[in-house]
């Protein structure tokens, strides 16, 4: 838990340092025994009040402070009716929850993260929040894309599960790479494991061989993941329209943003993606693939596909997408040729079924595609922010661990100067590889790969973890704001008319950053408990209301 305030910004007022009682010494609260800042703080006379006050980002480990003015206007008129500082607050501040979505950073934040993203996911299959419920009767799959193999690492295979759980699997794994010939690699490496990992084996998505191992173009898969997925759901589109123009089903006139009538296919596509970072530190996408049809009155409505395409025909979309779309990137000094990106083998789309049958129901895909949401690069055993020059070295090393070498190669990659191999080169016009590097640099392509020094905290992948297309479902701000709408209801919000909706009174904040996290060890204490009993209070309340329903 990071309770350490981070240093305030320049030219804001500084929080108010927390009071003690007069019994209480005020050594107390500077003390590094966490019980002694506890009773410092509960002994003040707004305690109270200060847990009241710290209630929306109590559960938070690394809450926002800011600072500053919070004004009530008329909404009509604009006249001030009321104004507050944050200095007549306790602590000075107003404490905001971070709202980080990893859950190795914030446990709370990101639960509530995940909440929204199981809403996004499933409204687009069944419908709700706006989106139409026939969706449900729409043909949808789930297919799973992963990346190619660039060499052989450390695997825990389980043929035969017998496990309830497969998260505290403890079934028999399989010999990692069990071979009779010995193999053995240019660096001396024997390409050979006889162990039977378990699955917490820090060994698991290494390399046999790390010096064996392309780390450049591992990176720049991760790099040119998203435009291969971008290839991928055109080529999937396109693959649906000739199916559907073969099997005569005709195009619709639509009317375009522009008030003109033009013809567009009958159908198209709705896609949700979720990035997942393996064990090798590479990324594969699960996607939620779902077919429409095209409203001529309303080019923006989800309205039904047309009959003869059916989710069997969308298997055979992708499976034709992923076999054929690759491309080779711009040149790079370090391989001038480019590198080739396209999809691995193991390529597994089901079909999505609503009803509880079939090969994966909508709740099942929902909640897996929004636990990934949450997660980076925890997985590899590598967890920082993004990285500059001044800490690069604590993370990158040409020699180190895997995960260290990946990062590695992340940061020279980003640097396109070209430079020659030739110990005592000094005649760049006339040497030929100088001549080959120099074309190489020339071309304004490699700019691209400057996003990998961006992304080095990232292994090189620099997309969003959660991803739709438009059409395909609500977004995240309308559900936090339809949360902010709730919350309000249940407050004393702003006043509203006897007949309409809209707020007669606006509130204006005039607030600024000051700091992250807690004041104390034992501030963050209290909050997270003050937390987690109402957590329980509500459960408890919830459970007798379903006893007494009962």
């Amino acid at each position: 838990m990071s309770v350490v305030p981070e240093a305030t910004a320049s030219g804001t007022a500084p929080y108010a340092e927390p009071g003690t009682h007069p019994n209480i010494p005020a050594w107390w609260r500077r003390s590094s025994d966490v019980r002694l800042q506890a009773l410092a703080r509960a002994a003040r006379p707004d305690y109270e009040a200060w847990l009241s006050h710290v209630k929306p980002a109590s559960a938070c480990t690394r809450p926002v402070r800011l600072a500053g003015t919070i004004a009530t206007v008329e909404a009509a008129t604009g006249r001030l009716l009321a104004e507050r500082a944050t200095a007549d607050m306790p602590d000075g501040v107003i404490y905001k929850p971070c709202g980080n979505r990893r859950e190795s950073v914030c446990p709370s934040c990101s639960k509530l993260y995940q909440n929204d993203a199981y809403q996004v996911v499933r409204t687009g299959l069944v419908g709700g929040k706006g989106v139409p419920e026939q969706v449900a009767h729409h043909p949808a799959v789930f297919p799973t894309f992963t990346a190619p193999g660039f060499g052989e690492v450390h695997t825990r295979v389980v043929k035969r599960h017998t496990c309830a759980r497969r998260k505290d699997c403890d079934c028999r794994p399989e010999p990692c790479h069990a071979r009779r010939d010995l193999t053995v690699c240019p660096h001396g490496v024997r390409l050979a494991c006889f162990a039977r990992h378990a699955g917490d084996d820090p060994r698991l998505g290494t390399p046999l061989c790390l010096d064996c191992y392309p780390y450049e173009a591992h990176a720049v898969w991760n790099l040119m993941a998203g435009e291969l997925w971008r290839r991928t759901s055109i080529a999937v589109n396109r693959y649906i329209r000739r199916l559907a123009k073969a099997r005569g089903i005709p195009d619709v006139a639509a009317m375009t943003a522009d008030g003109k009538l033009r013809m567009v296919p009958p159908v198209r596509l709705s896609f949700g993606k979720a990035a997942e970072m393996q064990r090798r530190g590479i990324v594969h996408f699960h996607a939620i693939v779902r077919l429409d049809g095209v409203d001529p009155t309303d080019p923006a409505a989800t309205v039904p596909p047309p009959p003869g395409i059916d989710a069997h025909d969308l298997v055979d979309a992708i499976d034709h997408a992923t076999a054929t779309v690759g491309f080779t990137t711009a040149p790079h000094p370090e391989r001038p040729g480019g590198w080739h990106i396209g999809w691995g083998e193991q390529i597994l789309t089901k079909v999505i079924t609503v009803a509880g049958h079939g090969e994966v129901t909508d709740g099942q895909v929902a909640a897996y595609l929004a636990k990934y949401a949450t997660k980076a690069t925890e997985i590899t055993g590598h967890s920082s922010a993004r990285l500059h020059p001044d800490t690069i070295d604590l993370y990158a090393d040409r020699h180190g661990t895997h995960t260290e070498r990946l990062i590695d190669a992340c940061w020279r990659l980003a640097d396109v100067r070209w430079r020659c191999p030739a110990a005592l080169c000094r005649h760049h016009h006339s040497c030929p590889v100088c001549i080959e590097r120099r074309a190489a640099a020339a071309t304004p392509e490699p700019s691209r790969y400057a996003r990998l020094r961006r992304w080095a905290h990232m292994l090189g992948f620099g997309g969003h973890f959660l991803t739709k297309s438009r059409r395909y479902s609500v977004t995240f701000a309308l559900l936090r704001e339809q949360r902010i709408i709730f919350r309000r209801a249940q407050t004393s919000g702003p006043e509203t008319t006897g007949t309409g909706t809209e707020p007669t009174t606006l509130v204006v904040n005039f607030l600024q950053f000051v700091g992250a996290g807690w004041h104390t060890s034992a501030d963050a204490m209290l909050a997270n408990t003050s937390a987690a009993m109402a957590r329980e209070h509500a459960e408890a309340a919830r459970q007798a209301l379903q006893t007494l329903a009962a």
